[in-house]
């Protein structure tokens, strides 16, 4: 028998991974819990593209409690609420059936392993980079004295805590050797030395970079891995930037295909009914810009980049004659791409419960979202 799971310890956890605060700033009053509450015990959770009525239907029938969703059901202020049609009856649907809604949205997106990473991955785009950067993590330096005897358990804890990433390299530090002095006043239990008496302690000053997000836990961990009663440190913010964050990936085939063989393969590993492509169906492509939802706005960017093929949902008449003019092939999959979430959210989410031993259930939607067929 496992653990109770509460929702806002889920929620935590997923927030680990995409936390609200790489969202769009005005995206941020659309994600997050919408609908009910998270202080309850979580039994069964539900990962969906889109909130619709038939979605609710499903989860009323499967006794979900959670909902997490890509799209948001209140996208624009409600006008009324009536429970007979439009968003309101959605949000009827959940609170007469005590089911919570949480919005994962450009934040997902954004994310590192996110849905555009998700669409990189499941169509063998390889060697990816961000195609619009929209902000760097910011990185602190803690600066901690450790008497030589437990130098080494120190430096250990903090790596498995998450400081000291230097790109690809992990439990980075500098040590520099010192002489520490204190005298523990009355009321004290020092690790060494006694009450009222100068001491004098061979010391190691470890120096090591921890991004912002991870700041209080490895301090934390710092805390509990150090003798001293009273541990001294330091904590400042770094000039350098730290990883990157962006919409899109940019990455390259592993072996160039033709913009129709391409156009195909997205249908068929995608599992859609057809695509909308611009360009010369014979074109050599091996670049790849890929964009899960309406990349409209960043075909420009696309082109500048030098990607022979722009890969999104969503793209206008005009921008389709822009694209020929700056030489960009498209690939219109539609803005359904995006229910590669489903997978990518749920494998997290069971992932999580089942390394923390709580007693929860995570399913898929089968309902279709898409609001569009092909004829």
């Amino acid at each position: 028998m496992g653990k109770n799971l509460k929702g806002q310890t889920l929620i935590q956890a997923f927030e680990s991974w995409a936390p609200k605060s790489l969202a769009f700033n005005d995206d941020r009053n659309r994600i997050g819990l919408q609908i009910g509450t998270l202080d309850k015990p979580i039994n069964k959770v539900m990962v969906t593209l889109d909130v619709l009525s038939t979605t609710v239907d499903e989860a009323i029938e499967q006794g979900v409690d959670l909902i997490i969703a890509h799209h948001a059901v209140i996208f624009k202020p409600l006008k009324d609420m009536r429970t007979d049609r439009g968003q309101s009856q959605i949000v009827a649907k959940c609170v007469q059936h005590n089911i919570a809604v949480y919005i994962a949205h450009t934040n997902l997106d954004i994310a590192q392993g996110g849905i555009n990473d998700m669409l990189a991955e499941c169509l063998g785009v390889h060697h990816t980079e961000i195609l619009v950067p929209t902000q760097s993590e910011q990185l602190y330096k803690l600066a901690v004295y450790v008497p030589d005897s437990h130098a080494d358990q120190l430096r250990s804890s903090l790596g498995a805590a998450g400081a000291g990433y230097i790109g690809h390299y992990s439990h980075c530090t500098y040590n520099i050797q010192g002489v520490g002095t204190f005298m523990p006043e009355d009321g004290t239990n020092p690790y060494i030395g006694q009450s009222g008496t100068l001491e004098k302690v061979n010391e190691v000053k470890v120096e090591t970079v921890v991004p912002e997000s991870d700041v209080k836990r490895v301090v934390a961990k710092m805390l509990k891995a150090h003798p001293y009663e009273e541990p001294a440190y330091d904590v400042y913010l770094l000039k350098s930037e730290g990883k990157a964050f962006g919409l899109g990936r940019m990455g390259t085939l592993p072996s160039p295909l033709s913009l129709q063989a391409l156009a195909e393969d997205v249908k068929m590993k995608l599992g859609l009914d057809g695509v909308r492509v611009v360009g010369h169906l014979d074109d050599n492509i091996k670049s790849v810009a890929i964009l899960g939802g309406d990349g409209t706005s960043f075909m420009k960017t696309a082109a500048f980049k030098g990607a022979d093929v722009l890969i999104t949902g969503d793209i206008d008449y005009h921008t389709g004659h822009d694209a020929i003019l700056e030489g960009l092939n498209i690939i219109d999959a539609g803005h359904y791409i995006e229910k590669v979430m489903i997978a990518g959210v749920a494998e997290f989410l069971d992932t999580f419960i089942k390394n923390q031993g709580y007693d929860a259930e995570v399913v898929k939607t089968n309902v279709d979202t898409n609001p569009f067929q092909f004829i």
